[in-house]
């Protein structure tokens, strides 16, 4: 791979369209490489503004940056339901992947109209999956983010949260009737912000509390309860409200058009470039794919 190339780039010229890749299903590991490999791309000035959709094969736990995976994660479990396992290069908490819309942002943090705190990047980068929703049917919300309990400090609050995603509220939330439906995570590296998140289609919540490691049965039974009770699927959201149902595809479909409207440009649909699948290899190899990156921590 000739990374020198990206001397003689062009800078992106940014009134052309977007770009939106839909990869389709592939391991969680390459699927983490994917993501970092268009980060790298867009840094060099080699692609746009890139929307990616991506499913998982197999369905796959995966960490947040900081998580401790010896201590929080049942590899045994993960093992026995042949699930795939891999550590984001976001932070974050457990998430299990298989019945949902997976997305990724990566746009220059320079990019017109994109603020500077992570926290108002969420909330701008986050407004088409507001679309979203509402092409769905659904009325989500963006909530302004966690309240601390009477007498509660935030490092209680971590303290008493369960290993899970959807058990960990922050800030710019999505909620539905007050639950939980979307969880995001964002880094920005080089100059440039990658925002990738979660979205159930179907309820996954039972599988993923078997993955996770707890003191006792009780204390598994009383922390899914918990996060059943604080989130919601798409497909549960809407069989509440009409008693319908919507497809893995009609789901990804009202998201595509949501964020080319919340973004106010066209998205073409284009596939990776030769450079990032070569560059996402190489990340699999060497990051992404070994132990010391996964289990480390």
């Amino acid at each position: 791979m000739n990374q020198d190339k990206a001397q003689n780039q062009q800078p992106v010229d940014m009134s052309n369209p977007w770009r939106f890749v839909h990869t389709g299903r592939r391991s969680g590991v390459m699927n983490m490489a994917v993501d970092e490999a268009i980060m790298i791309a867009q840094h060099e000035g080699r692609v746009p503004p890139t929307v990616r959709f991506y499913n998982w094969l197999p369905g796959t736990l995966s960490v947040g940056y900081f998580q401790k995976a010896a201590k929080e994660i049942d590899f045994d479990a993960v093992g026995r339901h042949n699930v795939g396992f891999v550590r984001r290069p976001t932070g974050g908490r457990a998430v299990l992947h298989d019945r949902e819309v997976t997305y990724s942002l990566v746009v220059p943090e320079t990019y017109p109209g994109l603020p500077k705190h992570v926290d108002e990047g969420y909330r701008v980068l986050s407004e088409g999956l507001l679309y979203g929703f509402q092409r769905l049917g659904l009325e989500a919300e963006m909530t302004g983010g966690y309240q601390l309990a009477a007498g509660e400090t935030p490092q209680a609050a971590r303290l008493s949260r369960s290993a899970a995603c959807f058990d960990s509220p922050s800030r710019y939330e999505l909620t539905v009737e007050g639950r939980k439906i979307a969880g995001s995570a964002q880094m920005r590296s080089r100059g440039i912000v990658l925002q990738h998140g979660s979205i159930p289609v179907d309820n996954q919540t039972e599988l993923l509390f078997e993955l996770l490691q707890f003191a006792d049965s009780r204390s598994r039974q009383r922390w899914q309860k918990v996060v059943e009770e604080k989130a919601v699927a798409i497909n549960d959201a809407l069989r509440l409200k009409n008693g319908r149902e919507v497809s893995l595809e009609e789901a990804e479909e009202a998201f595509r058009v949501g964020f080319a409207e919340a973004f106010g440009v066209p998205l073409a649909a284009e596939p990776l470039t030769a450079y990032e699948e070569e560059l996402a290899e190489e990340l699999v190899r060497t990051k992404y794919g070994t132990e010391e990156w996964n289990r480390s921590r």
